[in-house]
């Protein structure tokens, strides 16, 4: 059954909640949606795949702002109804749909702007597990993080990459750049992180200050508003979770993936 029927006006209003605003995926509208689909469309909806639903339902995998939604068709093709399908015991039919249509491909849409960013290396590179994780040299919060994750970062188990942004202090552009400009980046922030200060540049490399502007237009994109913000797969279907600020220790054993060595 289907546990709920929005009313297409209230849609967006009943949607509006997101962890963090993601990138689009490829979309396979060529306008042979149904009518009720189509109209869903011009309110907001983005539609991705059809899916095989049971009952005589047709679904469709969509999402709003990038949150997973599902739509379901009646078998005439002119009625449409958002939300979960559950079965006689309960189960949730629409999570794996949802998950492998719209979730994945926009997990991995994700993984990539963050790869192609600049960061900093602080780790092994051949490491198992990578995360991202946005860092302003000012952050105390970041410094925390970088303390709690060395046991895992040094017995090479995980590689964390900075991607350097400057947005808390009126000097944290300056130390940034700094720090992507250093002949060793990733020497320069762990002496950094360890109490070493920062000598700043007297003229910005621009360069580095643009990459640092396209990291802080990133963070921006993302919706993330607080240093350090950090990214990595979960070992539910692969699929990508964030954790904001330093995180509590079974928090933290989730993120490095492995309990303490």
């Amino acid at each position: 059954m289907i546990d709920h029927h929005l009313h297409r006006g209230l849609l967006l209003a009943a949607l509006s909640g997101l962890l963090w605003p993601l990138a689009g995926v490829a979309e396979d509208n060529d306008s042979k949606w149904p009518t009720p689909v189509q109209a869903l469309e011009k309110q907001g909806l983005t539609v991705h795949e059809r899916f095989e639903a049971p009952a005589g339902l047709t679904g469709y995998a969509a999402s709003v702002q990038g949150r997973e939604v599902a739509v379901y068709v009646t078998e005439d093709g002119q009625h449409a109804i958002v939300g979960t399908l559950l079965d006689a015991e309960g189960n949730d039919l629409s999570a794996e749909p949802l998950a492998k249509l719209v979730g994945g491909p926009q997990d991995a849409a994700l993984w990539q702007q963050l790869e192609e960013s600049t960061w900093i290396a602080d780790g092994d590179d051949d490491a198992e597990r990578v995360l991202y994780t946005f860092t302003d040299p000012n952050c105390p919060y970041c410094h925390k993080f970088f303390e709690q994750t060395r046991p895992w970062v040094e017995a090479g188990e995980v590689q964390l990459r900075h991607i350097m942004v400057g947005i808390l202090k009126k000097d944290s552009p300056q130390k940034a750049v700094a720090l992507l400009a250093a002949d060793d980046p990733a020497q320069a922030l762990r002496a950094h992180q360890q109490g070493d200060e920062i000598e700043l540049l007297d003229e910005l490399p621009k360069k580095e200050e643009d990459e640092l502007f396209a990291n802080n237009q990133l963070m921006r994109s993302l919706g993330l508003s607080a240093t350090p913000s950090t990214f990595y797969h979960t070992g539910e279907n692969d699929r990508l979770s964030i954790t904001q600020g330093a995180p509590g220790e079974e928090e933290l054993v989730k993120m490095m993936g492995t309990p303490r060595p």
